[in-house]
């Protein structure tokens, strides 16, 4: 009696056992079932807030603190199939050459990389040799000035930043090089800067050899206006209004921070060009030669056995 007792507490026991391990299970199965479904959640959530963040054109406050934005313009250079417009390089240059060079530098562009750009090599060999470089050291070891080659990189109108602040009353003129690409904008941020000079609108203080410019951030820039109608003299006629002029110097600098692009459009539509036809003999390949040995069928036909 007390033998059956046992038995029957111990399988009331292991019953007991079981069901908690199974509702146990059960539990941890829900649990784990429901926080994958709030991860889930929680993930598109924040993907979609992503998406809808990334998708929104950011509003600031203060506008001023960051500048106008600058208006879009349609640059031809910009197109898939269009290439620079060289005529307008070479008087982009002159407007650098006779306004902006007297401040700015353009130190990663040297005279050969104009030839066959803007100007003939002749015409280039010309402008280099107008400046003095200094090189050595000679057989006796000293430094020497000897005039400028194609290989020469564009002198800098100063020798130092301190020069250079120097002589702007405390503005560092930054190069030009990558100015383009260094910029928020771009080409329509240099050509907006160039043309949006302007007097402060009422109740704006300007502090003294600052000037208002709406596309710059803060709107007081150190740099005065410098472009007017007239300025300069182009050599094909080109009326040289204020527009004219930003437009040929910001295609300059365009240029400058990317003087390959010409060349990398090229080598773009040779590669797709031959991807076009490659994939073509592809389809082709694949619909008259590898079709059939894909979709062909073999059969055996086991022999008959003789019969004897």
């Amino acid at each position: 009696m007390f033998r059956l007792s046992a038995q029957s507490t111990r399988k009331a026991v292991q019953r007991l056992a079981v069901q908690a391990r199974y509702q146990s299970t059960s539990s941890a199965a829900a649990t784990s079932m429901n926080a994958k479904n709030v991860s889930l959640a929680a993930a598109g959530v924040a993907t979609v807030g992503a998406l809808a963040y990334m998708s929104m054109e950011t509003v600031d406050a203060n506008m001023a603190a960051d500048g106008l934005h600058a208006p879009v313009y349609p640059w031809d250079h910009k197109k898939n199939l269009a290439t620079f417009d060289h005529a307008a390089i070479r008087r982009g240059y002159q407007v650098y050459k006779e306004v902006c060079a007297a401040c700015h530098s353009l130190d990663r562009i040297a005279w050969r990389n104009l030839i066959g750009v803007s100007h003939t090599e002749a015409e280039v060999k010309a402008m280099a040799e107008e400046f003095e470089y200094t090189d050595g050291p000679n057989d006796v070891g000293d430094m020497f000035q000897r005039p400028g080659k194609p290989s020469d990189y564009m002198p800098q109108p100063y020798a130092n930043e301190e020069q250079a602040r120097a002589g702007n009353a405390g503005a560092y003129p930054p190069d030009l090089s990558l100015m383009i690409k260094a910029r928020h904008g771009g080409a329509d941020y240099v050509f907006s800067l160039l043309t949006g000079y302007q007097d402060p609108p009422a109740g704006v203080e300007i502090r003294e050899g600052l000037n208002f410019n709406p596309y710059f951030p803060g709107g007081a820039i150190g740099m005065a206006r410098v472009l007017y109608d007239g300025l300069v003299e182009y050599e094909d006629g080109t009326p040289a209004t204020t527009s004219q002029m930003a437009k040929d110097v910001t295609i300059f600098l365009s240029w400058a921070a990317e003087p390959e692009m010409d060349e990398r459009k090229k080598m773009g539509m040779k590669a797709l060009t031959l991807l076009a036809i490659l994939t073509g003999l592809s389809v082709y390949l694949k619909r008259h030669k590898w079709a059939g040995l894909k979709t062909r069928k073999i059969l055996y036909n086991p022999p008959t056995p003789k019969k004897h």
